[in-house]
């Protein structure tokens, strides 16, 4: 079913995929996305890095017609810490027939023993897709939430929302999960608008 990447040549290859659904050297609250993949949802970065959360990633591929999700880390550095630390590449190629188990097989797997070499506690940035590009998860652990796009319409999203969430919109997700992550949590101004403008409904973006 595959799991985590051994080989540079299977690395290259998820991370070349991954960059052309996402922008791979932006960071919220800029647009990470390359393609208009439609409306934005958002929930907290942890829970995308847990067993549970293996279901929602593989309705999202299977709507595209995707046999398996990729998950690339993007910080810390692949060659700087995976690499240098653990002799570990930061991705993982997994088929939607495996199990929440085989998910947490790959994303928790302690290299040489050591937790904090495991994706699921080390990632602070990540790229989740699927071989159609139609979807993707892009999450920071610094804001501490993540963002979807690739619902194939408003029914398939709202039914995904009600399954899997909770997720909310934008200036939800501005009120509830990212003021926990400023200073006196508070959003800064700057911020709410970029992020409200890149993944806010098209009605609602500022100018």
């Amino acid at each position: 079913m595959g799991s985590i990447v051994m080989d540079h040549n299977g690395y290259l290859d998820v991370r070349s995929s991954s960059a052309v659904t996402f922008d791979l050297d932006a960071r919220l609250p800029d647009q990470v996305f390359n393609d208009d993949l439609g409306d934005s949802l958002f929930c907290e970065f942890d829970a995308v890095l847990t067993p549970e959360f293996w279901p929602a990633l593989c309705a999202m591929a299977r709507w595209h017609g995707d046999g398996h999700v990729e998950l690339l880390v993007l910080e810390p550095d692949c060659e700087m810490f995976y690499l240098s630390e653990y002799q570990m590449y930061p991705a993982i190629s997994l088929s939607v027939e495996a199990g929440a188990d085989d998910y947490w097989a790959a994303i928790g797997h302690e290299p040489g023993g050591d937790i904090m070499g495991s994706i699921a506690i080390s990632a602070n940035v990540i790229a989740v897709t699927g071989p159609s590009r139609r979807w993707g998860c892009w999450g920071e652990r610094d804001p501490e939430v993540a963002v979807f796009r690739g619902f194939p319409n408003a029914a398939v999203r709202n039914e995904w929302r009600a399954r899997f969430g909770p997720f909310l919109e934008v200036s939800e997700a501005l009120e509830s999960y990212l003021p926990l992550t400023f200073a006196g949590r508070i959003v800064p101004d700057e911020y709410a608008a970029a992020l409200t403008a890149n993944y806010g409904p098209p009605g609602g973006k500022r100018p």
